[in-house]
């Protein structure tokens, strides 16, 4: 080949792969990285990508050179010659993507292999997914259990996850890896967390009516910040006082995200409003204390219009004095409203 079309390959094909590059590296594709993990993870992706930029400015620059400098006459209706082929090309064509997808299998095994790998002295926590809520209760904190998942900086985390109906999906986007939680089965997921912040857990399966509102949040905190919390938590919820231990409850539990409870600073729309309690019972023709226990652990057997049933869990898991505790705080919080 002539020096003048190396060299028009060349240019076609550096131009087509900077635009390749400029559009993946400029534009924001990616959540920041807030795992080890995820890091990992990126490791990959970002390898096929540049793989794939490549083959792309490849290709781009032997269909441009082909057009612009292979193109018939507008008069010219004839056959083209024929060709029989290349042997030498094709054998190319088919080892070097061979070998580039042994590479990308290759590298994925290894970063699969680093990613299971606990570290040592690892936090474990137990995930437990129903329709519609996430809860984590923490082994080590004779099993303190919040809606909120906290985690230390920089300390090795393994979830372990329990589905009490249906398929959900777990997934922080920050953290790069997702978990289906299947019913009858514990998967576990492992998770350094590197970056101090707060991030969405996402339910990823359609799991019913309340999909949507599947939601928390991952708090990632310095390691000193996580003991404080964690002892201070502990005490809060085996507390003999109501109303302390109470707020605890409410607030470990994903109770805020779908109600408002002005005393506990909850503005949720998705639910009924607590702070209206006394007028609920009263419409109910139950109770106060009967009507609030029994929307806790039985919440679809009253269910206030307009709201639709199936979609506030129960939450009959909670220990008693936890559920004594917070249905004592959402009376004297509702009264005081």
């Amino acid at each position: 080949m002539r020096r003048g079309p190396i060299l028009a390959l060349l240019g076609i094909g550096t131009l087509a792969g900077g635009i390749a590059a400029a559009v993946a590296l400029l534009l924001p594709w990616l959540p920041p990285v807030a795992s080890t993990q995820r890091a990992r993870i990126d490791e990959v992706f970002w390898l096929v990508v540049v793989i794939c930029i490549v083959i792309f400015a490849i290709v781009v620059a032997a269909l441009a050179y082909s057009v612009l400098r292979f193109r018939a006459a507008p008069d010219d209706d004839s056959d083209g010659p024929p060709i029989h082929g290349h042997t030498g090309l094709e054998i190319v064509w088919t080892l070097v993507p061979t070998a580039l997808v042994t590479a990308i299998g290759i590298f994925s095994a290894i970063v699969l292999a680093r990613n299971d790998a606990l570290g040592s002295n690892p936090l474990r926590i137990n995930v437990t997914a129903q329709q519609f809520a996430w809860s984590f209760s923490y082994p080590d904190a004779k099993n303190l259990t919040t809606g909120t998942l906290r985690l230390p900086v920089n300390r090795s985390v393994l979830l372990t996850f329990t589905s009490k109906d249906v398929i959900h999906s777990f997934w922080v986007p920050e953290f790069g890896q997702k978990q289906d939680t299947v019913p009858g089965l514990h998967p576990t997921l492992h998770i350094t967390p590197n970056r101090i912040g707060t991030y969405p857990v996402i339910c990823t399966e359609l799991c019913g009516l309340g999909h949507a509102v599947m939601r928390t949040t991952a708090v990632v905190m310095p390691r000193a910040a996580f003991a404080k919390w964690l002892k201070g938590q502990s005490a809060a919820t085996s507390s003999p006082s109501a109303t302390v231990s109470g707020e605890a409850v409410f607030k470990n539990n994903p109770c805020g995200s779908c109600h408002t409870l002005a005393a506990a600073g909850a503005t949720g729309k998705v639910g009924p409003d607590l702070d209206k309690l006394p007028q609920f019972a009263q419409t109910a023709g139950q109770p106060l204390e009967q009507f609030v226990r029994t929307s806790i652990v039985d919440p679809n057997a009253y269910v206030m219009k307009p709201y639709p049933k199936n979609v506030m869990p129960p939450f009959a898991n909670l220990p008693k004095s936890q559920l004594d505790a917070l249905v004592q705080y959402l009376i004297k919080s509702a009264k005081k409203g």
